[in-house]
């Protein structure tokens, strides 16, 4: 998942970075879209409090954020969607998702139109990173009840580095692994004219880059901090490093709902912000092992 969402999202971002004007100021209103989902049945406040349960989206197979099976999930972002629903008052459902080739089409399948095939949306989809200038151009979405911050941090076997934790430049000549096609992976192949190429290891997913990792096979490997976390052993420590020309190396998490439905959006903000200030999300984060970053709301 995250080699298509952080690569279309977040390297756009930073291919994008420099002076930039005041918020959404090209920003030229779309047209509103018309009979845009399949089924819109049952995503206002009032229908989800009725019927008792409300449904999120989460990507599949996507340690430690979402994972296990449809029966019993698993993760972070599971945990957050039980703290939301049992603010509103009602069940906790989830729907693993696959990842589309970019955010925009991952919230027009879940969130507002529906794929074309069994086109159903959910009510609140979990884990959208947020940027303020991406929410002015997607109209249909409402990006609310950020969470938590997300950025890049390097693993690396302590005993490869027993006394200086590696960066960047360390990888002109030692192994590095990464998640194929992801922002680490672009990062670092762009860094010092391509210099770094020959010691990138490329793994279908995070988890993978961490087992190679965890085996030796590499030295060190670079991606979000909390899926280094997860993956760590005892021989590996993780740290964040000064990223020298990374524009987007820190992020923050939220959620999406179907702009029809502000009521909503509304009170799974509150639900996330009392979340964030009586310490169940930070909490969520500690028994998951993970360090939590507030998010900038």
């Amino acid at each position: 998942m995250t080699r298509l969402l952080f690569r279309v999202m977040l390297i756009g971002l930073a291919l994008a970075a420099g002076p930039v004007s005041a918020r959404c100021a090209d920003w030229v209103p779309q047209p509103k879209p018309q009979n845009a989902s399949r089924d819109i049945v049952g995503h206002d406040l009032d229908t989800i409090q009725d019927r008792g349960w409300i449904e999120f989206a989460v990507y599949g197979d996507f340690p430690p954020y979402s994972f296990g099976t449809r029966d019993k999930p698993e993760g972070v972002d599971i945990e957050i969607g039980r703290l939301i629903a049992a603010d509103l008052g009602v069940e906790a459902r989830f729907r693993f998702v696959e990842a589309g080739e970019n955010l925009d089409a991952d919230l027009r399948n879940h969130l507002w139109k529906g794929p074309l095939i069994g086109g159903k949306v959910a009510n609140v989809m979990l884990r959208v990173p947020y940027d303020s200038e991406f929410a002015c151009r997607v109209e249909q979405v409402v990006f609310t009840g950020q969470y938590a911050g997300e950025s890049i941090a390097i693993a690396y076997r302590k005993d490869a580095y027993p006394e200086e934790k590696p960066v960047p430049a360390y990888f002109r000549f030692d192994t590095v692994a990464v998640e194929n096609d992801s922002i680490a992976d672009f990062y670092l192949a762009s860094l010092a004219g391509g210099q770094l190429n020959a010691n990138i290891r490329r793994y279908p997913t995070m988890a993978g880059a961490m087992t190679a990792l965890a085996a030796g096979e590499v030295m060190a490997a670079m991606g979000p901090r909390a899926q280094l976390e997860h993956g760590a052993t005892e021989a590996i420590g993780v740290h964040q490093p000064p990223l020298p020309g990374f524009s987007v190396g820190a992020w923050t998490i939220g959620l999406g709902v179907n702009f029809r439905y502000r009521p909503l959006a509304y009170a799974v903000d509150d639900a996330i912000r009392y979340g964030l200030e009586d310490g169940r999300i930070a909490g969520i984060y500690e028994r998951f092992g993970l360090s939590f970053t507030p998010p900038e709301r």
